[in-house]
């Protein structure tokens, strides 16, 4: 029987041109060789390496879809494969990508002047640069128009203050796209260097969840903004949310590869692990999960596939992506969680991957919306009554 016939039962890889076979077959390649020999170890220290930032530049994956300035001109089903295949390895290095590319990049690219365009895109896509989307604070959580980070603008330039909290990069980067409100409550990003005076960033040190990832905490005390630093094509909140939702769109692809690594760790496991005589693997229940695990994913990657090539045809994806983040974070959790099930106590250890993958979808699952926000993003879309 040929592997596509399970492992691809829709035949999805049919679907796929040779430039994205060839984009997946290279970060697969590269994922491997580069980041899984480490990544245990990693793990346990909470250690990410900032140069492993030139080492995605090189490989061409930052800022991918962006065809000016070093960026690599692909489409959204390679920055989807991206995703997927460097979460096989660890969520912590799919954040590393998304946030670079979805969070960074985007914004600058679409809503950034021609000279912030020429000063940070070439230096961010090669990875020279490393950067952070400061948008959560701890009171506004899945609110962010309730945040209180705010501005002022006089003259000659904006003043910032507030702080951001749980932003991926905070403390290792040398750009900050920071979104604040203004006495209007109208919002606006602004592009921020590392060393700008009144700006500090901490590490939150006692993650249990993502600990490869740096994570940290911005404090903007009296911050000057000269005035050619802000996105001057910034349209509202519709600008922010076109940010969030080009990362919910990578996560949705990325999730799935932690489930269906876990789903092959817990696959060869049970095929090789005798109870009563047989293989784990022979039994019913277990063949159920296996089962249940094939579809889900399967589906799951089938969606994502039709979304992407929705949006490279520049179609409104929005539903489809609440559908994505919500659907598949559900459901790469519970799968993670089955295949530590399989594995018994072996699958606590940290040799198997799996431990490390469920507790990093806990984090996955909550930021760019939950599931219990997305819900209601699709309701309100679907009935035009808001029950926010």
């Amino acid at each position: 029987m040929k592997e596509s016939s399970w492992f691809d039962p829709f035949y999805l890889t049919d679907h796929l041109n040779d430039e994205e076979l060839d984009i997946q077959k290279n970060v697969r390649e590269f994922c491997k060789k580069e980041l899984l020999p480490n990544v245990i170890e990693h793990n346990r220290n909470h250690y990410f390496d900032k140069n492993i930032y030139k080492s995605f530049g090189s490989l061409g994956i930052l800022g991918p879809t962006i065809k000016e300035f070093g960026g690599a001109g692909t489409n959204n089903i390679a920055y989807g494969l991206i995703a997927y295949e460097v979460e096989k390895i660890d969520s912590s290095y799919r954040s590393a990508v998304s946030v670079q590319s979805s969070l960074v990049i985007h914004p600058i690219y679409n809503f950034g002047s021609d000279e912030q365009k020429k000063e940070y895109l070439p230096e961010l896509i090669k990875g020279n640069m490393i950067g952070c989307f400061a948008l959560t604070e701890s009171e506004a959580g899945s609110d962010p128009s309730s945040m209180k980070t705010h501005y002022e603008e006089t003259k000659d330039e904006f003043i910032l203050n507030g702080s951001k909290s749980w932003i991926t990069n905070a403390p290792i980067a040398d750009v900050f796209i920071i979104w604040a409100l203004n006495e209007n409550k109208e919002i606006n990003g602004f592009i921020l260097d590392k060393n700008t005076k009144g700006l500090n960033t901490s590490y939150i040190k006692n993650k249990t969840s993502l600990k490869i990832s740096p994570t940290g905490q911005i404090i903007l005390n009296n911050v000057r903004v000269p005035k050619n630093k802000i996105l001057p094509k910034t349209i509202g909140w519709k600008s922010v949310f076109s940010c969030l939702n080009k990362a919910r769109y990578g996560i949705s692809w990325g999730v799935l590869g932690s489930a269906t690594e876990s789903w092959l760790i817990s696959k060869e496991y049970t095929e090789n692990r005798f109870m009563f005589k047989k293989p784990l693997a022979s039994n019913q229940l277990i063949q159920k999960k296996l089962t249940d695990m094939q579809i889900e994913i399967n589906l799951a990657l089938s969606a994502c596939l039709l979304t992407g090539r929705a949006i490279d045809k520049q179609k409104n994806a929005i539903n489809a992506i609440s559908i994505l983040k919500r659907n598949n974070c559900e459901k790469a959790i519970n799968i993670v969680r089955n295949a530590r099930d399989m594995l018994g106590a072996n699958g606590l250890l940290e040799d198997y991957h799996i431990m490390r993958h469920l507790t990093n979808l806990e984090t996955v699952k909550t930021y760019e919306g939950t599931e219990d926000i997305h819900t209601l993003i699709l309701g309100r879309n679907q009935t035009n009554l808001s029950a926010f």
